[in-house]
């Protein structure tokens, strides 16, 4: 089931990417196009906890924490994403994206005493290491100046947003309450907090999109969102949001992997060797230790 999961989102995230650049094209503002995303998410969740009669009642703290969630990983870091690829490129958007795994680790330690692996610093090492190396042409290539250094700011905050509504997230799968419950109200209020700041800078609600641009946004809110984030708190709660924040690495890759069949990405060697960093991370993090000491003791025999 794990592996399951984290396949899920590694495909689905990897490819939401692309959705924000066909919808970016459109020129719909980031707060509006935030706000349609959760909306139109909140409004499908609803639907299916109502019909399966699984909406579960939350008390004023928990409405609390999901406002605190909404504006952490439904709202102002995904603005902060699409503020920033203004400033810098999406590769080394994709490499700060990357310390997702450190926050997790770190965070999951300070608010829940949860004790990190000795497997964790290897593991993260070599994926970071391996993002590095991904995208080390966009690395050595930016000039650091004020735009870049906003860029990079940006993207910092950004996945720290991401990572705090991790823990939120199980805080609430500890305190018992239901995903899609949770998930629900939570992009209803990240929704509502990007349409008041999208009224108070007049942005157009309506702006005219292509069909290729509305099609990016319900795939974004349906797969990227919905079952995205419903996948990815699964798999937080059942691994650690350390583990499972280890996917982050990975969607670069299925990036790449759709670039090479439809527009003819070139494999550099910096590329391959990034991909077999961030695979061997893998391994550390998600092979199992029994098997590990079996292959040992049939190697000592």
């Amino acid at each position: 089931m794990n592996a399951l999961l984290y396949a899920l989102v590694v495909v689905i995230w990897g490819t939401t990417w692309i959705a924000i650049t066909v919808q970016q094209q459109s020129g719909i503002a980031a707060n509006v196009a935030v706000f349609w995303r959760f909306f139109i998410s909140a409004l499908v969740l609803f639907v299916f906890i109502c019909l399966t009669r699984k909406l579960q009642k939350l008390t004023a703290k928990d409405h609390l924490f999901c406002m605190l969630q909404a504006s952490c990983i439904f709202g102002f870091n995904f603005v902060c994403f699409y503020y920033a690829v203004q400033y810098i490129s999406s590769g080394l958007e994709a490499v700060i994206f990357s310390m997702a795994v450190i926050f997790n680790t770190i965070n999951a330690k300070l608010f829940f005493s949860q004790q990190i692996s000795t497997r964790f610093y290897p593991a993260a090492l070599l994926g970071l290491f391996g993002i590095v190396a991904l995208f080390w042409h966009d690395v050595v290539g930016t000039t650091l100046n004020s735009h870049t250094l906003m860029g990079i700011g940006l993207c910092i905050v950004g996945t720290y947003g991401f990572s705090l509504g991790n823990m939120i997230s199980s805080r609430h799968q500890k305190h018992g309450l239901d995903i899609f419950t949770t998930n629900a109200f939570a992009m209803f209020y990240g929704s509502m907090l990007m349409a008041f700041i999208s009224l108070l800078k007049q942005d157009d609600f309506f702006p005219s999109m292509p069909v290729s641009s509305v099609s990016a946004l319900l795939y974004l809110a349906i797969f990227g969102s919905v079952i995205g984030f419903t996948a990815y708190f699964y798999l937080v709660g059942r691994i650690g949001a350390g583990k499972a924040a280890y996917s982050t690495l990975l969607f670069p890759l299925v990036a790449l992997l759709i670039s090479t069949i439809w527009e003819g990405y070139q494999w550099q060697i910096n590329a391959v060797i990034g991909v077999i960093l961030i695979l061997c991370g893998n391994a550390i993090f998600f092979v199992k230790g029994p098997q590990l000491k079996s292959f040992r003791m049939s190697k000592e025999v």
